[in-house]
């Protein structure tokens, strides 16, 4: 849903993913005749009902 450098909202139902757990996300990124995977560790910054809120892990380092 929304995607920035510091983070990411996923609109999904529940995912069973509690606050403050670690997650691995991958991106694939399509270069045309080449897709790249990109993978990126997160922290679950929230759950709501309308999706989950991930939180970079290099950004989430820095506020602690």
């Amino acid at each position: 849903m929304n995607l920035s450098a510091t983070g990411v909202f996923i609109e999904t139902t529940n995912l069973g993913l509690r606050k403050g757990q670690q997650v691995i996300l991958s991106f694939a990124i399509n270069l045309g005749v080449i897709t790249k995977l990109h993978r990126r560790t997160a922290v679950v910054a929230h759950v709501s009902r309308g999706g989950t809120g991930l939180m970079m892990e290099s950004f989430a380092q820095a506020s602690s």
